[in-house]
């Protein structure tokens, strides 16, 4: 166990000098929020696969593995699906808007109002994503190094927010090339394969299992719906996801890399629900699922590769983490921050302090919430219960109003709160009334108010054409 250790110390180091590397690369807000619009294939490709799979993708999916056999991997899918969908049909527009924020859109097409009623819900969602990887990386680290659960939050989360801070995009990006390098490694070339070895291979696996574990609709076709609707479609609005869509140096890497990305997830999700139909064979009676991570890797690797897996599993969770952390920075300093200042854009000492400030209020919810799914899912019903209607009608219906908008904004964020008291985070209520309420309010309120004269026929995403190759833009504020 104390060469684990050593491992993980050794990963949490290489991890904080990466990010004082990356401190030598930021100049400016650009470079610090968006790596300088210069990443290419390899590093697009890596950074984006690794932000997307985090505490949820892998803890949560050998659970459901677990649970409910190779149906666990419709999570994944789901993750994949929207990474594709954005690459082919919208990344292009929307890079050639130069924009910094994907609440951007709606100024454009409605006015600043409807901008900043966006963007506190799209901190909230980022936040939230967080804190879910922040409490998966913890648990790892409390069964590791036998620590208390707050003092393995905060070394976790520290690491995080030091190397955030330090060099922004700069320094998650090359911290989420290791880490992507480090888990392709450790999860997919070392503990799949020693599993499937332990438990008697593929043929040993069907052997110890039911029939059910083997059927892709195991666990529920509404359940099914429910994450396709809402990670699919929240990965095509998600800050975190358009954030890293902005660091491509071209819409060529974008497309191509991105897609690249999205096969990688749905091959992840295989690979770990594969994990955990093997942790029920060898360790049929956990008490709490949520544990068969931990549990697989104590039981089935020696000491040093066992430290490996774990080093590999905290990156995945710690990328995730730092990516939501710069996502709900960017989003207030970008959308929120300039109209408390008198129209000020903000710096870089500026960008520093609101992500630092961001990553304490990470820090501080996940000491309350321990359910890694339902915080996924209260983040997601948010996201796309609120902001799915307005983005879409913002960029397909010209009748649409500012008034429709923020209607539907809040309404669709109350809906959804409230049926998530009432019948918990993770039923499929809170998404389809939350989304049903959402576009009633915005089809009504829009026909009984005045839409903007300015209108674009063509969509709000054909507003502004592609700056010239090497040309920097700053939204307004």
């Amino acid at each position: 166990m104390s060469l684990d250790i050593a491992v993980v110390l050794a990963y949490v180091t290489i991890m904080l000098l990466l990010g004082w590397y990356g401190f030598g690369r930021t100049r400016n807000s650009e470079e610090f929020l968006l790596a300088g619009r210069t990443l290419g294939p390899a590093m697009y490709m890596g950074t984006l696969a690794t932000i997307v799979l985090g505490g949820a993708s892998t803890v949560g999916t050998v659970r459901m593995g677990y649970v409910y056999g190779i149906s666990g991997i419709w999570l994944c899918v789901s993750f994949g699906a929207g990474l594709i969908a954005i690459s082919l049909f919208l990344a292009k527009p929307l890079m050639n808007l130069r924009i910094y924020t994907i609440t951007q859109v709606l100024e454009r097409r409605y006015n600043p109002a409807a901008r900043q009623a966006s963007a506190l819900i799209m901190i909230a969602y980022t936040v939230m994503v967080g804190v879910v990887s922040m409490l998966a990386a913890a648990t790892i680290l409390q069964v590791l190094l036998e620590l208390p659960f707050w003092a393995a939050l905060m070394l976790g989360a520290g690491c995080v927010i030091v190397y955030s801070v330090v060099g922004g995009m700069w320094s998650i990006t090359l911290t989420d090339i290791v880490q992507f390098g480090i888990k392709t490694v450790g999860l997919m070339f070392l503990l799949l394969p020693i599993c499937l070895y332990r438990v008697g291979s593929w043929d040993g696996l069907t052997a110890a299992l039911p029939a059910s574990a083997f059927r892709f609709g195991e666990i529920g076709y509404g359940t099914i719906v429910t994450y396709l609707l809402t990670y699919t479609l929240g990965f095509l609005i998600g800050q975190d996801i358009w954030q890293r869509v902005f660091t491509a140096r071209s819409v060529r890497v974008a497309r191509y890399a991105g897609t690249a990305a999205g096969l990688y997830c749905l091959l992840y999700g295989v690979v770990m629900a594969v994990i955990g139909m093997c942790a029920r064979v060898l360790l049929p009676d956990l008490e709490d699922p949520n544990t068969a991570f931990t549990a697989i890797i104590n039981l089935t690797l020696p000491d040093g590769i066992r430290g490996l897996v774990i080093a590999a599993s905290i990156a995945s969770m710690m990328s995730t983490a730092s990516a939501t952390m710069l996502a709900a920075s960017t989003t207030f300093t970008e959308d929120l921050l300039p109209r408390l200042r008198g129209g000020k854009a903000s710096g870089l000492g500026v960008n520093r302090l609101c992500t630092a400030l961001v990553g304490a209020v990470m820090l501080g919810l996940s000491l309350l919430e321990n359910d890694l799914i339902d915080a996924l899912l209260i983040a997601y019903n948010l996201l796309v219960g609120g902001m799915l209607v307005p983005l879409v009608g913002a960029v397909y219906w010209a009748r649409a109003t500012t008034a429709g908008a923020i209607a539907s904004m809040g309404l669709g964020c109350v809906a959804v709160i409230i049926l998530m008291i009432r019948d918990g985070a993770g039923a499929n209520t809170p998404l389809y009334y939350g989304l049903a309420v959402s576009l009633a309010a915005f089809v009504i309120v829009s026909l009984l108010t005045r839409p903007r004269d300015d209108t674009p026929a063509g969509g709000v995403l054909h507003t502004e054409p592609a700056p010239q190759a090497g040309a920097t833009h700053r939204a307004p504020a």
